[in-house]
């Protein structure tokens, strides 16, 4: 029979083992995996910068959110985009999906509410967001999605205020998405934007 200083020795060495085991692996799996931040840019679909017409299609947005928290009517979302693509002017909005190179699809989805409401346990609460689907027309394939939250607020104009700077901001993400980044290389040769 083992003594029991023997045994306790026994033991500890094999926690040790045990318990490096795990870590050893996993340093070996991160050496032999790239690090994705040194991954050059994906492509963007070229459709997206040569199109020259789009169709604004309006997806909605879920009930409960107008007039509150928003004012306004679910419409408010599709004319204010509307009106900022026409200022923009970058591409031909055409009244039917039949005459347009691309599809944008807006659409604003409400929360649905947390899936555990116990905020001790790390529930959050869900915003509404914009999603907006860029579609080819012909192929009726996703070629890219955007998104914008909308911060939380507690009165009417705060609410208003949140729901025209997250739209704003999405009205800037199809910028960036439209014009091709000029890409130029850093001192080791790889792309940078």
């Amino acid at each position: 029979m083992l003594s029991a200083r023997l045994r306790v020795l026994v033991f500890a060495l094999m926690t040790i083992a045990f318990c490096s085991m795990p870590l050893t692996a996993q340093q070996n799996q991160s050496q032999q995996r790239p690090q994705l931040a040194d991954a050059p840019p994906a492509p963007i679909p070229p459709a997206i910068f040569s199109a020259k017409k789009v169709f604004l299609s309006n997806a909605g947005a879920d009930s409960g959110l107008f007039p509150h928290p928003f004012s306004g009517s679910q419409d408010r979302v599709y004319n204010q985009f509307y009106a900022a693509m026409q200022k923009w002017g970058r591409y031909d909005l055409v009244s039917g999906p039949d005459d347009a190179d691309l599809v944008f699809e807006l659409r604003l989805s409400g929360p649905n509410g947390p899936a555990n409401p116990d905020k001790q346990k790390g529930a959050s609460d869900p915003l509404p967001i914009f999603h907006l689907a860029v579609l080819d027309r012909k192929s009726h394939y996703t070629l890219w999605t955007v998104t914008e939250s909308i911060p939380v607020a507690f009165l009417q104009k705060t609410h208003d205020r949140n729901f025209d700077d997250a739209l704003a901001a999405l009205v800037v993400d199809v910028k960036k998405l439209s014009e091709p980044a000029q890409v130029t290389a850093d001192a080791h040769g790889r792309p940078v934007q």
